[in-house]
């Protein structure tokens, strides 16, 4: 048996289909983001503007952010010494969890190492706990929480994205007596819209299901704490669990689920993908909580983020550019082909120094393979106009589409006929 042989043709299909996945040599300089250090090949430095980051606020070198990691690491070390049961749970790490409870206005939190393994465990555990649960599942949910669904082994269904309608049909069929969880996200990452959250909580309590939402993509940047969207739309306490992410909008590292006291805990005790692994240091642990609590106080990164990501919508749709309308943050920049899309990154790259990392299947569809823009409050007025003006050039060089998308259309979506779970991410 060639095992070797094996893996480097399962890697050269990757190339053939230009979906070979190549991480570039970047350095981030605190004080200085978005601009960073890239190194290519012949590790060769020079400087670049990174545009698809998601330190959405740029709280990764926030100097309260930055400060509390430090003197946190000299106080206590680096490492957490062991998982939570052994010797794991350090003093920052209890205020942390307490912090994000009050976040989310609820009883209780639990953090992990990561969101997708947050997700994945508490879905998992959830529903494996609830005796013959079914699960209804948004057609675009994240691959982590896809992982979680498979994981339990319960049944599924998957409700067309963001159609309501479709899961109260569903939900109608299950019948009320039997246990019910719904997954969905509030902000999408690659399309950048967001659910109906309280139409979905209304079928929630009409037809007796739990309600478990990821705000990964929202966390820090919506609400006025920086809840996310559930905060901003005042429906925090009509969603059971609400999972989010410690590395996006809060800029460091690390994962969590919040809900009733009951709930968390009984992921603490069954799930064990929290039970066997090392906690966090307690200097990320520190970090996250400095710039939650700074975020629940501050609206300044907020409001500049907002204002310019509004700014690149605007200044790229004005020239002509097939920006995908989107109600959030996150600019998609549709190009439909894995080649031309890998095509484009690189020469925004090479040519114009700007990162934007291809995304292709299977975080999308084939044929919805795009440049996904994701603008920061530091990235000033100069610097869109730059991206603008590269974007323009790479789309006349390699005659790439500039098509107009429907501000209804989603074009991840799949044919309504084929609602098996797709794999998504970002």
């Amino acid at each position: 048996m060639d095992y070797r042989g094996i893996f480097e043709d399962a890697v050269d299909a990757l190339r053939q289909e230009k979906r070979y996945r190549v991480f570039a040599d970047l350095e981030r300089v605190a004080g200085q983001f978005p601009r960073a250090i890239y190194r290519d090949r012949a590790d060769n430095p020079r400087e670049i503007t990174i545009w698809c980051s998601n330190d959405y606020l740029g709280m990764g070198q926030n100097r309260e952010v930055v400060s509390a990691l430090v003197n946190t690491a000299t106080r206590m070390g680096a490492g957490a010494g062991g998982t939570r049961n052994i010797s794991g749970t350090n003093r920052p790490l209890v205020e942390l969890e307490r912090s994000l409870a009050d976040l989310h206005r609820k009883e209780a939190a639990l953090v992990f190492t990561s969101g997708f393994v947050s997700n994945e465990a508490a879905i998992s555990t959830i529903a494996r706990l609830l005796p013959d649960c079914l699960i209804l599942s948004d057609q675009l949910n994240h691959a982590s929480m896809i992982a979680g669904v498979r994981h339990s082994g319960m049944e599924k269904k998957i409700f067309r994205h963001n159609d309501v309608g479709h899961l109260a049909e569903l939900l109608e069929a299950a019948g009320r007596q039997r246990p019910k969880i719904i997954l969905f996200e509030s902000v999408y990452s690659m399309d950048g819209d967001i659910a109906p959250i309280a139409e979905i909580a209304d079928l929630a309590a009409r037809h007796n299901a739990l309600t478990y939402i990821d705000e990964v993509h929202a966390v820090g940047l919506y609400g006025p704490r920086g809840a996310g969207i559930c905060e901003r739309e005042g429906l925090m306490d009509r969603i059971d669990i609400i999972e989010g992410t410690l590395a996006k909008g809060f800029g460091v590292m690390g994962g969590y689920v919040t809900g009733s006291r009951p709930v968390v805990d009984a992921i603490r005790s069954y799930a064990p993908e929290f039970i066997f692994t090392t906690a966090l240091p307690p200097a990320l642990c520190a970090a996250a909580r400095a710039s939650i609590e700074h975020l629940k106080t501050s609206n300044v990164e907020r409001e500049a983020h907002q204002r310019q990501a509004g700014r690149v919508k605007k200044v790229l749709v004005e020239a002509g550019l097939p920006v995908l309308a989107s109600q959030t943050h996150i600019v998609p920049l549709i190009i439909g082909d894995a080649r031309a899309c890998k095509a484009a990154s690189d020469m925004l790259l090479d040519r114009h120094g700007l990162y934007i990392q291809p995304i292709n299947y299977p975080t999308v569809p084939k044929g919805t393979e795009r440049l996904r823009i994701t603008p920061s409050p530091f990235h000033d007025d100069a610097m869109i106009d730059e991206l603008r003006d590269a974007l323009v050039d790479v789309w006349a060089r390699l005659d790439l589409p500039t098509r107009k998308i429907s501000d209804q259309l989603s074009v991840r979506a799949l044919p309504p006929g084929d609602l098996t779970l797709p794999t998504t991410g970002g």
